[in-house]
C-alpha cells in the first residue's frame, strides 16, 4: 500500500458503500480516562454495530499493557498514546512492531499536578507565580534552587509512558522555566489509576495526566493543578486509534468501517447536549469507574484548580470532532519526532518527515469525511503557534474548516517544514543524535511516496 507524502495531495474520494469488514469480531483496549469516550461511545450508541463490527472493550491497567496486546495481537487496535506509533516507526519500541494511526481520537485533556506539600513550598518562595493560572514553573524552580543548596535529593514526577504526550508536555513546561527534567527533577512513569494514591503517599510529588485523575486529586484534597494541557498548547493532540502496520494492511475494510464508527462517535461527543449522558457511560465501573460528576466537570469545560476552589471555565478542555480534531495531522506526528529527540530517546540520525509520514495515514480518514459530506484537510502538515484564536483552514474541501486557536504558552512556533531548526530551537535539551549529521539528512527532500510496508528501526532507548 502507497501513500502519497505531497503537501497537497490529489485524491479521488467518491461517496460510495463500504465493503464487507474482514474481521467483524474485534477487541480494543483502553485505559480508563475521560479520553476513552469515542470508544465508548461508538460501543454504547450503536455507532461500531452499524458500521458491521462486534466490539469488545477491554479495560487495561497501563499503557505497556496496550503496546505489548496490540503488538503481539492480543488486541486488534486500541485507543493508543499518540507518540506510540512515531515511536514505534523510529524503532524504539521494546517490541520491534510498526504501529499506524489512521485517526486522531481528539485535542487536550491533560493537566500537570502538584502534591499540597509542594505547593504550599512554592507559594512560600513565590506566591505570585504559584497564585496565577495558568502557573509556570517558575516557584518550581526556586523550590528545586533551595532543595539543592540544602543537599536534598530532587523531587519526582510522573508521568504515564516515556514516549506520552504527559512527558513531553511536563518536560515542556519545566524546560521553558529552565529546569533540566533530565537533571533537576526525576521522572517515573505510573499508570494513570495509580497517580492519585501515589501523590497522596507522598511516593511522587506531582504528575502529569489525563482527566479524571487531577480532578480526582483535587477533589480529595491531595493536590493543586497548575496548567492544564489547554493551557500549555491550544488544542495539542492526545491519542489515536492505533493498529499494528500489518492489521492494517490484511483488514483495510475493517480499519475503515472502525475510523467510520469512532468519527460519528466524536460528533455525537461534541454536541454539548450530549456530554452529561457520556459521563454517565463513562462513569460505569467497566469504563473509568470513577464519580459522575467528576468526569462531568471537563467534559461541560469547567474546572476546579484547588482544594475548595471555586468552578472555573475551561472552554475546549476536551474536543472530539470539532476543529478537524480526529484527523491525524502528520505534523502532529512531527512535533512528537522532535521531543523524543530533543530528550534523547532516539541516537540515530533520520529523516524526521519520512518517520512521521509512517506512522500518521490520513487518507481513510478523508475518504469516510468525504462519504460523509464533512470537510476534510487537504494538506498534511500545518505550522502550530501562530493562531491565539480561532482560524479558518482554507486548503480543505468541499469547503474551509473552522480551526481553533493553536497557540504554545511560552508563544513558541512549530514549523513542519524546519523540524531540525526547532530542536535547535530550545535552550534545555538532552540531544544524543549528531546534529550535523540530522541536519544533512534533512536537508534532503523526503521521498516521493512513503511505503507502508517498511519501518525505520535503529538504535535508542527502548520504551
Amino acid at each position: 500500500m502507497n501513500e502519497p507524502q505531497t503537501k497537497r495531495p490529489v485524491l479521488s474520494l467518491t461517496r460510495s458503500t463500504a465493503a464487507r469488514p474482514e474481521k467483524s469480531a474485534l477487541r480494543l483496549g483502553f485505559i480508563p480516562l475521560t479520553d476513552c469516550a469515542p470508544l465508548v461511545v461508538a460501543a454504547e450508541q450503536g455507532f461500531f454495530s452499524r458500521q458491521g463490527l462486534e466490539v469488545t472493550l477491554v479495560r487495561e491497567p497501563s499503557w505497556a499493557n496496550i503496546r505489548d496486546k496490540v503488538m503481539l495481537g492480543a488486541l486488534d487496535g486500541a485507543q493508543m498514546l499518540a507518540g506510540l506509533p512515531v515511536a514505534s516507526q523510529l524503532g524504539i519500541t521494546a517490541v520491534r512492531r510498526p504501529l499506524v494511526a489512521a485517526l486522531s481520537l481528539g485535542l487536550g485533556g491533560n493537566a500537570i499536578t502538584v502534591s499540597r506539600r509542594l505547593y504550599a513550598r512554592m507559594a512560600e518562595l513565590d506566591p505570585e507565580c504559584t497564585a496565577r493560572r495558568p502557573a509556570t514553573a517558575r516557584a518550581l524552580r526556586k523550590v528545586l534552587d533551595e532543595d539543592r543548596a540544602a543537599g536534598r535529593p530532587p523531587l519526582t514526577f510522573a508521568v504515564v509512558y516515556p514516549v506520552s504526550s504527559h512527558n513531553y508536555e511536563l518536560r515542556y513546561w519545566l524546560g521553558a522555566a529552565g529546569v533540566d527534567p533530565d537533571r533537576d527533577v526525576r521522572i517515573v512513569v505510573v499508570p494513570p489509576p495509580q497517580m492519585v494514591a501515589r501523590l497522596r503517599a507522598g511516593e511522587i510529588d506531582g504528575f502529569c495526566v489525563g482527566e479524571p485523575w487531577n480532578s480526582v486529586a483535587v477533589r480529595g484534597g491531595h493536590g493543586h493543578v497548575l496548567i492544564t494541557s489547554q493551557q500549555l498548547w491550544n488544542h495539542k493532540p492526545e491519542k489515536v486509534l492505533g493498529v499494528t502496520q500489518d492489521w492494517a494492511e490484511r483488514h483495510p475494510h475493517t480499519h475503515r468501517a472502525l475510523v467510520k464508527a469512532l468519527m460519528l462517535a466524536g460528533r455525537w461527543l461534541d454536541d454539548p447536549a450530549h456530554r452529561a449522558e457520556a459521563a454517565a457511560l463513562l462513569a460505569r465501573p467497566e469504563y473509568v469507574g470513577v464519580k459522575e460528576s467528576l468526569l462531568r466537570l471537563p467534559l461541560t469545560d469547567h474546572w476546579v484548580y484547588d482544594p475548595g476552589g471555586p468552578t472555573l471555565s475551561q472552554p475546549d478542555f476536551n474536543v472530539f470532532h470539532r476543529y478537524a480534531a480526529m484527523f491525524p495531522w502528520r505534523s502532529h506526528a512531527l512535533w512528537f519526532v522532535t521531543q523524543m529527540y530533543r530528550w534523547g530517546q532516539v541516537e540515530r540520525p533520520q529523516n524526521l518527515i519520512a518517520a512521521a509520514d509512517r506512522a500518521y495515514r490520513p487518507a481513510i480518514y478523508r475518504q469516510v469525511a468525504a462519504e460523509l459530506g464533512w470537510s476534510y484537510p487537504l494538506i498534511d502538515h500545518k505550522p502550530e503557534g501562530l493562531n491565539a484564536r480561532g482560524w479558518t483552514l482554507a486548503q480543505a474541501a468541499p469547503a474551509p474548516l473552522p480551526m481553533g486557536a493553536d497557540r504554545f504558552f511560552d508563544a513558541s512556533r512549530f514549523d513542519p517544514a524546519g523540524p531540525v531548526a526547532y530542536l535547535q530551537s530550545f535552550a534545555v535539551a538532552n540531544l544524543r543524535a549528531p546534529l550535523e549529521v540530522l541536519e544533512k539528512m534533512n536537508r534532503l527532500p523526503p521521498p516521493g511516496a512513503v511505503d507502508e510496508g517498511s519501518s525505520s528501526v535503529g538504535p535508542g532507548v527502548e520504551l
